[in-house]
């Protein structure tokens, strides 16, 4: 690999807001908040609105988390269908 082309690959933690379910993975993503770990260690932290833990084909609870509306504009767009 050339140098200094490539994103920095490291152990990141992502924080699921909707379950509070957090995991440490690796990944290139930035950002500027950290979070300390069970280990003790701080890690960069990444908050999403859904993962497996909350998604419903993973969970089979039929729960939807819309924060941006999209189902309502889905539904005037194309009629609720019943």
């Amino acid at each position: 690999m050339r140098k200094g082309i490539h994103p920095e690959y490291r152990d990141v933690v992502f924080h699921d807001q909707s379950s509070d379910f957090k995991f440490l993975t690796r990944s290139t993503v930035e950002t500027a908040e950290t979070i300390v770990w069970e280990d003790g260690k701080e890690y960069p932290l990444v908050k999403v609105e859904i993962s497996s833990a909350s998604h419903p084909f993973y969970t089979g609870k039929n729960i939807f988390v819309d924060t941006a509306g999209r189902v309502d504009k889905f539904y005037q767009k194309y009629g609720k269908k019943n």
